[in-house]
């Protein structure tokens, strides 16, 4: 069985630039939050949940946002090194 690491790299940096663009998304939720209050009181009287749990759920989505795109180029950064030492 061939190890074809040269075909690799390519998806090991797609997944990397994926996983900064997931970190980003949730910073951007944050800086939503924080430089246009007005952009939120607007969401919150569109639904009909309370303004509590909008809240929650807009902070749970950019916590979760960044988790997993921190993990995955965590992840992915520990193969590409790995690969390069190869």
């Amino acid at each position: 069985m061939t190890n074809n690491k040269k075909g690799m790299a390519p998806k090991i940096i797609f997944q990397l630039a994926w996983g900064i663009s997931l970190v980003l998304s949730g910073l951007g939720i944050f800086c939503v939050f924080l430089w246009w209050p007005e952009r939120i009181s607007q969401m919150e009287k569109v639904g009909q949940f309370s303004p509590m749990i909008v809240h929650f759920c807009f902070y749970l989505m950019g916590i979760i946002l960044i988790g997993g795109g921190s993990k995955k180029i965590y992840d992915n950064y520990q193969k590409l090194k790995h690969q390069n030492q190869d």
